[in-house]
């Protein structure tokens, strides 16, 4: 998601019939482009494209009275699956979002009763939710203001046609009023909280110096690398952070360039993974000029002390979860904000170098407000991906399951 104080306002990718007044990514609503790989002539895609088969498609939250957004996914060694978002929302901008959590036990056929996990006084966005090499908890998210616009725009409408009902208002104002400037221009920042008692516990939230929607990728030296981007300070690079003690400090390690003509400015959203090559893959939500909407790629061949310029690898949809399956196999999997709406996935045999044409792991979306979707692989070899979506009908977006197979 993008913080409003950045190059792009926080708002949606495309507005529907069905899509929330005011959402975070409206400057997406351009038709895509084509590949700048493509015109250059590179092959940005040279594998047989798989097969999948949808197992089953369910909704998974609990509470439809709250908007649900910006899920992870996370597989624990013991089989137990997290799936962590930001929740307690009234729509796609408010200020009450929260972070929360829910546990399952049996491989994604049922799902405990949601944990709030974090709830400052600001909205808190976006969580990420890993565990690292050692069985500690990592969750990460971001807290932002972009509600004040929307605040302040209700709030000149106050007596006229359009106004929100006075209940509403005075509920916003309410939620926005619990700090006061200062406090809230303080409390800005990129956060992470941590357990190391499988979840019982959790330490106060601390600063991660960027953020990205999936949170950081254990590395095989023991390392966590953190791809991601600075939202709250002047500069607002767009690089790595690592993490030498299990999550609990992180230190900045490299900037990823721009390509020419690029602004890093319009780089968000990343993820990392490790190939079993060595080699580190970062992929980028692009809002550049050319290849706008694009999942862009950069590599790392010295453990993320230096990064390629980022490519094009013929991908349009974002932002990108990257997950390697236990055959070395790499999939990424990303939302599709154009007709058919939903989600799509690709896979890699040569570790991240080409990807396979899209798979489509859901297509029956009502609009753009969806994605952010991220997987695992379950015991048996077979995937589970969850994500967000508004569904048609619905005032408030749920999260979404599908288990599904790779058929080759």
């Amino acid at each position: 998601m993008f913080p409003s104080n950045l190059t792009n306002p926080m708002t949606s990718t495309m507005t529907t019939s069905h899509s929330p007044t005011f959402t975070r990514r409206r400057f997406l609503t351009a038709a895509g482009v084509l590949s700048g790989a493509a015109l250059c002539g590179l092959r940005v895609r040279a594998q047989a494209a798989p097969r999948l088969r949808l197992l089953e498609t369910k909704v998974i939250s609990h509470q439809p009275q709250y908007y649900h957004g910006w899920p992870t996914l996370a597989r624990r060694r013991n089989g137990d699956l997290l799936v962590a978002w930001s929740g307690g929302r009234e729509e796609h901008v408010c200020p009450f979002g929260r972070v929360e959590w829910m546990v399952s036990h049996d491989r994604g056929q049922t799902w405990g009763w949601p944990q709030v996990l974090l709830d400052s006084a600001m909205d808190d966005r976006d969580a990420g939710v890993i565990e690292t090499a050692k069985g500690s908890l990592l969750v990460t998210t971001f807290t932002s203001l972009a509600c004040e616009t929307t605040l302040k725009s209700a709030e000149k409408k106050a007596g006229t046609s359009g106004a929100w009902p006075e209940e509403r208002l005075a509920r916003w104002r309410s939620a926005h009023q619990r700090l006061s400037a200062e406090q809230r221009q303080a409390g800005l920042g990129q956060w992470m909280i941590r357990s190391t008692d499988g979840g019982l516990t959790w330490s106060p939230r601390y600063g991660t110096i960027v953020n990205s929607p999936h949170g950081p990728a254990p590395l095989a030296d023991g390392r966590l690398l953190y791809a991601g981007k600075e939202l709250w300070t002047t500069q607002k690079r767009v690089g790595v952070c690592e993490s030498n003690d299990d999550g609990a400090t992180w230190r900045w390690l490299a900037e990823i360039p721009a390509r020419p003509g690029d602004l890093v400015a319009a780089y968000h959203e990343l993820h990392a993974i490790e190939a079993n090559d060595g080699r580190l893959l970062v992929q980028i939500r692009n809002h550049n000029k050319a290849n706008a909407g694009e999942t862009l790629q950069c590599e790392s061949t010295d453990g993320g002390k230096s990064w390629s310029v980022p490519h094009a690898i013929g991908v349009w949809g974002l932002p990108s979860h990257l997950l390697k399956l236990r055959d070395g196999r790499l999939l990424m999997t990303y939302g599709y904000r154009r007709d058919p709406f939903g989600n799509q996935a690709r896979l890699s045999t040569d570790q991240g170098r080409t990807w396979s044409a899209p798979m489509t792991v859901s297509g029956d979306g009502a609009s753009g407000d969806l994605g952010y979707p991220s997987t695992v692989e379950l015991e048996d070899g077979t995937m589970l991906t969850v994500w967000y979506e508004l569904l048609k009908g619905s005032p408030r977006a749920a999260l979404r399951q599908a288990r599904w197979t790779i058929e080759t």
